[in-house]
């Protein structure tokens, strides 16, 4: 089958790496219109679990004996879809390409899928998941119909992959779909149009696959230099991002990136200065709540009470905001609610143990402008504590490029505990090491710690306020120690 074909006239799909998060997204959205779904992972997870429970087939044997005959029998009409972290020596890939199969990465099949529609995507190095996330949580509250593809698991839904279907359309109006009116679903001069929320990934250059109608650019802070070689290269990529966004299409931009924007496209930029077009005014807390006023152009437009902490949500907060109320013209009134009734996305500062005694906040951050942005907003909202931080870095690369980033962000920690190296994708690179790291880290207060280890050392030394931080398997350690923060909570009282 010819790849440029309709992605729906595939007989089954079959995923290498099912169980990624970006993946098991799109397994759920084929589940949901009804083709088969099958796929290999490495191991099982919660996630994988899921899907078999929605009706995903799934294998952890690698082994080309493991590929169902129904796939082998069936090529041509198997869509592949692969993940980046699957090895090259895979047996299973390695035959697919020996018969010549279509193996379409992750992106392109979401760029298939967003052709259709009208496409919302938010790219950047920080921000990505709560901010999708939040437009997707907005756009539900408002009963707008959509499909969102997101980067982490919704806490409002649980759930990665988020459609409404029983709510209206919104009208895309004229070329350039900048009114939102969902009071006129007849206008002669609207298209309906589903909108269609995803994340924007850099990694290998995948968000130049899409033509999104919006677009979000959260932050341009380097990464990926495995891939882009130099931060000026990263950065370039951002700037043909917005090349790609449709005619007359829109852009939130963050305030303090000055890139070269395409100049067809209607831009305005969010955050905290009174510099931005969209800014939030009077940021305070109150009641453990981030509240501020939204404004355009330094005009006030309403309050806003944001339960997720930290002046970084806050700005993810109006760059949602800027999208649902600027571009898409949805009512204020229900944004508000909106709002003040979303929870985030699981592993984003998310509270799995919090007392008088003790609080644990588990955190994806695996950039060192993401851990200064958590531990600022632990610093702001628990000021004069002792903050303990559990940290893995994720792979070797990236520990490499900005080791004296990690090291300067982890000293703001009063007690860091580093795990080994997360490889994902990655072979080992000589001489880079969590010890290597730990030797360039100037507080102290540091060591080095394993799984069984660190629950020792938290049994032993009943942190108050511990931060667990990280991108790859140190999310397996979260729910042994909630439950152990349970216990020397009992002991406690």
């Amino acid at each position: 089958m010819n790849p440029a074909q309709n992605i729906r006239d595939y007989n089954q799909a079959y995923f290498l790496g099912i169980g990624g998060i970006g993946m098991s997204a799109i397994a759920r959205y084929f589940l949901q219109i009804g083709l088969p779904v099958m796929g290999y992972d490495k191991t099982p997870t919660p996630l994988t679990k899921a899907l078999e429970r929605e009706g995903a087939v799934i294998s952890y044997n690698d082994q080309l004996e493991a590929l169902p005959m129904s796939v082998r029998n069936d090529i041509e009409n198997t869509l592949f879809i692969l993940t980046p972290a699957i090895s090259k020596d895979h047996a299973q890939w390695i035959w697919l390409i020996d018969q010549k199969a279509i193996i379409l990465k992750r992106s392109e099949v979401l760029g298939q899928i967003a052709r259709g529609g009208y496409c919302i995507a938010v790219a950047g190095t920080h921000g990505k998941t709560t901010t999708s996330t939040l437009i997707a949580h907005l756009l539900y509250e408002c009963n707008i119909n959509f499909t969102a593809f997101l980067g982490g698991i919704s806490a409002n839904y649980n759930t990665n992959y988020l459609r409404k279907t029983d709510g209206v359309n919104y009208q895309a109006r004229g070329s350039n779909h900048q009114s939102g009116d969902t009071n006129n679903q007849s206008s002669s001069s609207s298209e309906a149009k589903e909108i269609i929320v995803l994340e924007a990934d850099e990694f290998d250059r995948s968000f130049h696959r899409l033509n999104p109608d919006l677009a979000v650019i959260t932050a341009i802070d380097p990464d990926h230099l495995d891939i882009y070689g130099t931060p000026e290269a990263f950065e370039q990529a951002f700037i043909e991002f917005t090349h790609l966004i449709q005619p007359n299409g829109g852009l939130m931009i963050q305030e303090n990136l000055k890139i070269a924007i395409a100049p067809n496209v209607k831009t305005h930029t969010y955050g905290l200065d009174i510099s931005a077009n969209y800014q939030a005014h009077n940021v305070h807390i109150n009641q453990g709540d981030f509240c501020f006023t939204l404004a355009h152009n330094q005009t006030e437009i309403a309050p806003f009470r944001c339960g997720l902490p930290g002046h970084h949500n806050v700005q993810n907060a109006v760059a949602a905001l800027g999208i649902c109320q600027g571009f898409l013209d949805l009512p204020i009134e229900t944004l508000q609610k909106g709002i003040a009734s979303y929870k985030g996305a699981k592993r984003r500062f998310e509270y799995v143990h919090k007392t008088e005694n003790y609080v644990v906040i588990d955190d994806y951050a695996h950039h060192p402008e993401e851990l200064n942005a958590i531990i600022g907003s632990v610093r702001t909202l628990y000021p004069n504590q002792i903050i303990t931080g559990i940290f893995q870095p994720h792979l070797f690369s990236r520990t490499q490029d900005f080791a004296q980033g990690f090291a300067n962000s982890l000293s703001n920690l009063d007690h860091i505990w580093l795990m080994d190296i997360y490889p994902a994708r990655e072979k080992p690179i000589p001489g880079i090491t969590s010890e290597w790291l730990l030797n360039m880290i100037s507080n102290p207060n540091k060591t080095l710690v394993n799984p069984l280890t660190a629950l020792q050392k938290i049994e032993s030394e009943k942190p108050k306020i511990l931060l667990i931080l990280g991108a790859g398997d140190i999310d397996q350690i979260v729910q042994p120690i909630a439950t152990l923060y349970l216990k020397i909570d009992a002991l406690t009282q």
